[in-house]
């Protein structure tokens, strides 16, 4: 063999990749790109695996083909492509043109019989050859030297299925040329190919076993079995040929495999550069090498070092763009610059020196730019007056479903610029004190991307109607978070340590009570061991089949637990499990030398506008049981200090209240009584007094799960009732409350108009799944439409509550620390002698946060670890 050719079915793999891809992804201008993003993924695992010398991708064009001509109904019955997926070809298209990729097409012909003749053309030319395509009818073309490749999703991954005449004949029953007589007889729904009505797969296996071929089949048509079967070929033979010429693959279109022009170069091109950088295709930019645009005034700048007292009066009453370079928490320069001057300080210069300086200097301008606030400001460690602009902060607001925003990506969709991602700068494990040339181009152009993207990011903004929510919230938050990781919160190795080890004790006595129950011993942690433990031995009934056998998933053993104590004790030791390896081992190796863990902030992650945190991840420190609770023993306030802890109650059902206007929650607040017991009366038509803990329970769950859109089908798994109890729960649910009904189907409308819900205050969440053709993904979409307002809403409101209360204590009680922010909580450490002074700050801003129809109400506890103050 010459060597190996790649053929591409473009429009198959991409379509497939549309269905597979996660429905947000979008580039930083907010094209969508999942499909794109699939395609060049399954792309590259192909050039990888099979190192093509040569590769071509075959398009179909709109124009109809021969086939049309045929039979005018085919391909009738298909419904058009959706316009999230129609805008993605033309960007596939410039990419594949950018990577040198040829792309063919034929007038009047399929991509299928491009495929096919290329195919053909390729082989007798003595190449080997790979089809790669989502189309089965592929098949067909499969040889000794051609083989088609099918991506599958299988267990959430992309697997590919490598076909040959053997495979083909292992997995239908017939050759690859008797593969056009089995699509024939069964025809094709998807392209209103008609077929032989009623018969299927396995009839038309059985016909072509005893006869090979439609023809002969019809010439011994009295012979034909079923009886059925005989009649229909009987009355539909022609249209049965009509089938067959339709799904037949032709290999005479008219196009000509080129050696020289398919020849596989390096696809990894600058052009092709630029476009992955601007579509946001980041996991895909080291397979360029050393490959780097960098843009025009990133070329014009160049480093200045010198004494620093000289340059600030340079930069007095100027827009200015900063940026500080750090490596593993360490400083190595930073950089300030104008429209007319940049100016690179080295840390030789002296670190304490440049903090007061750039300090200054960001005090001194008009206004300050950069990518990274919340570091600069916790680097700097003082407040400068005027506010500043993070580009990040601010690109996250208009995109929040892009969940990894930074410079590269700033630059690219707001400068329509590609740069250099920090490793290709940097290097990814280079010390940079041994190349300041590299320090210094990097933090100039992170100061010019902030320079020159803020005022279009501002004017975006204020076009959305959100810069108050930038101006007045985020951006102040970046002070508080900046504040709060440097603060850090004190943590005890030997409390961890201890639980930990009642931790191990609990999870041997489980492990040994659950082999004594099960009456073998067997790997707990196998899902797969354990269903045939459960099911099959034990013969506990409620299994959930799955292609890989049992489900032992949380939600199948919860329904089983109460009449089952192995069960049981299975979810304890889960969750102990869990609760020693992700917290009480693992916390222990984040404390640094001042005894404290300090967490990050991270403020444009969630798409809701919620706050989250890593290394490590407090906000998932487990809260439904005690054991779980107990964690939060370990964690301290200094010597001579309290914690004060104080959390919003039912914030987002209060929030609710409000936008829905509705007057009977709205007055269940203002009454004051205990709202789940309240809609637990009104549900179950009982007086207050007799609501039982149980209908208090039910009534909880609804409360809670209209804010997040709950379906009947939701709310019956997690009650344990029937669908259509669940049903009368959320029926009288609405006409107790008849006006969120109501409310909740406007967000949806609303979202589906404007494409996206809105905050109280003014956040944006896109929801492109509104309009998704797949009805799950348009469900979630509606469940989102639901929801973002609400819970962008609370995130909003904590995030003011949170700005509120530092201001009070930096003006009141400045020894206060605020130390940690989870869900609607915030946690406080003072001086024992101020904690009743902090406890009231805590109630009073946070109270006054919102001007909601509902007061808002806050639990308010001090105590000497957190889990006393919580």
């Amino acid at each position: 063999m010459k060597g190996k050719v790649l053929l591409v079915d473009g429009f198959s793999i991409l379509f497939r990749s549309f269905y597979a891809m996660p429905p947000n992804m979008t580039a930083p201008d907010g094209t969508h790109t999942n499909a794109v993003y699939g395609f060049l993924s399954i792309l590259n695992k192909e050039v990888e695996e099979e190192s093509p010398d040569h590769l071509a991708v075959a398009f179909d064009l709109p124009s109809p083909t021969f086939r049309h001509k045929l039979y005018p109904e085919y391909k009738g019955t298909r419904k058009p492509a959706p316009s999230e997926f129609t805008e993605q070809i033309p960007v596939l298209r410039s990419l594949l043109d950018q990577m040198g990729i040829p792309v063919v097409s034929a007038e009047g012909w399929e991509a299928d019989d491009v495929l096919g003749s290329l195919a053909g053309q390729a082989e007798a030319s003595g190449y080997e050859v790979r089809i790669l395509s989502g189309d089965r009818d592929l098949l067909q073309t499969v040889t000794d030297s051609t083989v088609v490749v099918i991506p599958k999703t299988k267990g959430g991954q992309t697997v590919y299925e490598h076909y040959s005449p053997e495979d083909v004949q292992e997995t239908y029953g017939v050759t690859p040329q008797a593969f056009i007589e089995l699509k024939a007889l069964m025809g094709d729904a998807s392209d209103n190919v008609p077929g032989l009505p009623g018969v299927g797969e396995k009839t038309a296996q059985k016909i072509l076993a005893q006869f090979g071929t439609i023809e002969n089949a019809y010439a011994h048509v009295d012979e034909l079995k079923p009886p059925k079967a005989a009649a229909a070929m009987r009355d539909g033979y022609d249209t049965l040929l009509l089938s067959k010429e339709l799904v037949t693959i032709r290999r005479d279109a008219p196009v000509t495999f080129d050696e020289e022009a398919f020849r596989m170069g390096n696809i990894y091109t600058p052009e092709a550069y630029d476009s992955f950088k601007r579509l946001g295709f980041k996991s895909m930019l080291g397979r360029f090498g050393d490959v780097a645009v960098r843009s025009p005034s990133e070329r014009k700048r160049a480093a200045e070092a010198g004494d620093p007292d000289s340059f600030l009066p340079y930069f007095e009453g100027k827009d200015i763009g900063v940026s500080a370079v750090f490596q593993d928490g360490a400083f190595y320069g930073a950089c300030i610059c104008s429209s007319d001057r940049s100016v690179f300080l080295p840390r030789r210069l002296g670190e304490d020196l440049l903090r007061r300086n750039i300090a200054e200097a960001v005090s001194r301008s008009s206004s300050a730019a950069t990518v990274d606030a919340k570091g600069l400001l916790r680097w700097m460690r003082a407040d400068v007056s005027p506010r500043m602009v993070d580009c990040v902060v601010a690109a996250y607001l208009l995109n929040p479903l892009k969940s990894d925003w930074n410079c590269e990506s700033v630059a690219s969709g707001f400068l329509n610029e590609s740069i250099p991602a920090r490793e290709e700068v940097l290097g990814k494990s280079v010390n940079m004190l041994t190349d300041p040339a590299a320090i210094s181009d990097f933090a100039l152009t992170e100061a010019d991307v902030a320079l020159r993207s803020a005022p279009l990011l501002l004017k975006s903004l204020e076009d959305a109607g959100m810069l108050p929510l930038f101006r007045d919230v985020e951006m102040p938050l970046t002070y508080v978070l900046a504040s709060m990781e440097s603060n850090g919160i004190c943590a005890s190795k030997d409390k961890l340590k201890e639980y930990s080890d009642k931790l191990g004790v609990r999870i041997a006595d489980l492990t040994a009570e659950i082999y004594r129950e099960a009456g073998q011993e067997f790997n707990i942690n196998s899902p797969k061991q354990m269903g045939i433990v459960l099911f099959e031995k034990m013969g506990i009934q409620g299994a959930k089949r799955t292609k890989t056998g049992y489900s032992t998933a949380e939600d199948v053993l919860e329904k089983l637990a109460p009449d089952h104590p192995i069960v049981a004790h299975i979810l304890e030791y889960r969750s102990c499990a869990k609760l020693k390896s992700t917290y009480a081992d693992a916390l222990a190796d984040y404390i640094r030398k001042d005894g404290r863990i300090h967490t990050s902030f991270n403020q444009t992650i969630t798409a809701t506008g919620r706050l989250s945190s890593s290394d490590p991840n407090l906000q998932n420190i487990p809260m439904k049981d005690d054991m779980g609770r107990r964690i939060r023993k370990c964690f301290h306030p200094a010597e001579g200090c309290v914690f004060v802890d104080a959390d919003y109650s039912q914030i987002e059902l209060r929030v609710l209240a409000h936008m829905s206007g509705d007057e009977n929650l709205i007055n269940a607040y203002r009454q004051s009584k205990d709202i789940h017991r309240t809609t637990a009366s009104q549900i179950f038509h009982v007086p207050f007094e007799e609501v039982t803990d149980q209908m208090r329970r039910n009534a909880k769950a609804v409360n809670f799960g209209i804010v997040y859109g709950i379906s009947s089908f939701g709310l019956s798994q997690g009650l344990s009732i029937s669908r259509k109890e669940a049903d009368e729960f959320i029926d009288q649910y609405f006409r107790t409350y008849p006006r969120i009904k109501d409310f909740l189907d406007g967000l949806i409308s609303s979202a589906k108009e404007k494409g996206y819900a809105e905050s109280l205050y003014g956040r944006r969440r896109p929801i492109p799944e509104l309009n998704a053709a797949n009805y799950i993904q348009r469900s979630f979409g509606e469940r989102a439409a639901m929801n973002s307002p609400i819970q962008g809403t609370a995130a909003d409101i904590i995030k003011m509550a949170m700005n509120r209360v530092m201001r009070r204590l930096s003006a009141d009680v400045p020894d206060a620390k605020m130390v940690l922010q989870i869900h609607d909580e915030i946690l406080i450490e003072c001086k024992e002698a101020d904690a009743d002074r902090v406890a009231d700050i805590l109630r009073t801003e946070m109270a006054a946060a919102a001007d909601l129809k509902v007061e808002l109400e806050t639990d308010c506890h001090i105590g000497r670890d957190w889990y006393e103050a919580k």
